[in-house]
């Protein structure tokens, strides 16, 4: 046998490497660059030009006048009010149907649910465009009141009315509510629900004690989604044309391609990603000290 050293034993060269392992931090690189050149960038670039007015150099003019003016006010608020009452009918109206498709039975249910996922990928303005085929000023329910009666004009004219946006937003976003929570209800045991039912308790009380409290974080991950998606809508109250409805997503509109006042435009940009980026953070941290 022969010893490693000795006469006779030819040399053993170094052993052979394997390929080097690229560093998980560089995987990261081409994602992170991308993300800067699409969208970090020309977000830079609008924060920029916020702080440069149209005579040049750098100043706070822009934002001093804006925020001084009448039409952001208003188009502030109503953006507000607009977003937390479509949240809030959205939560309401999605609770109910989840619970009607998911613990009500009756035929054709799975389909309503599968309809669900498929009415999420529709775009917004085409819900819009459904309803003023209905409500609309020649729509449908006009046409059939003016067949009935005779009368030269129908009395549905709410689509052009805040109360038309607030409809067709609470129409759209709904399902984007019940998604979360039906699946939320799928991993629900159901021997919970058997057991109260047996106890005697009501079916508002089993709703009330043992599937709203697991249907919590659905409701706040839905309604957040919402209300973040609602302040930035612009198809919608673009379709509707509606009269006196200016959100911060058409103030913005009007500034840049109506009135080219393109510093004034980017300060109302700049507002409306603040305050969407600060709603988002709130819920995060909400719902990290919830347990969510």
């Amino acid at each position: 046998m022969a010893v490693p050293g000795c006469a006779g034993t030819p040399p053993q060269g170094p052993a052979p490497r394997g390929p080097r392992r690229v560093p998980v931090s560089l995987w990261a690189v081409p994602p992170v660059a991308a993300l800067a050149l699409a969208f970090l960038y020309p977000l830079a670039l609008v924060v920029q030009q916020s702080f440069t007015p149209d005579e040049g150099g750098t100043s706070l003019a822009p934002y001093t006048e804006v925020f001084a003016s009448e039409s952001f006010r208003s188009a502030l608020t109503t953006t507000v009010w607009l977003a937390l009452g479509s949240t809030t009918g959205c939560l309401v109206l999605g609770f109910v149907l989840a619970l009607v498709i998911a613990f009500v039975p009756f035929p054709g249910a799975r389909a309503v649910a599968r309809f669900i996922d498929v009415f999420l990928s529709f775009p917004s303005f085409l819900i819009t465009l459904a309803l003023l085929f209905v409500y609309g000023t020649v729509g449908m329910a006009n046409g059939v009141w003016t067949g009935v009666t005779g009368a030269s004009d129908g009395p549905f004219h709410f689509l052009t009315t805040p109360w038309g946006v607030l409809l067709a937003e609470i129409t759209y976003f709904t399902p984007f509510v019940m998604r979360p929570l039906l699946a939320a209800f799928s991993q629900l045991d159901t021997a919970q629900l058997e057991v109260a039912s047996s106890l005697g308790a009501r079916p508002a009380r089993i709703v009330r004690r043992v599937i709203l409290p697991e249907a919590l974080p659905a409701l706040a991950a839905g309604g957040s989604l919402v209300l973040v998606m609602c302040l930035n809508e612009f198809g919608i109250v673009l379709f509707t044309g509606a009269k006196g409805v200016t959100t911060l997503p058409m103030l913005v509109y009007s500034k840049a391609i109506l009135e080219s006042d393109y510093p004034a435009a980017c300060v109302v940009a700049v507002v409306n990603i603040v305050i969407s980026v600060g709603l988002y953070g709130l819920y995060r941290v909400v719902s990290r000290r919830a347990g969510a």
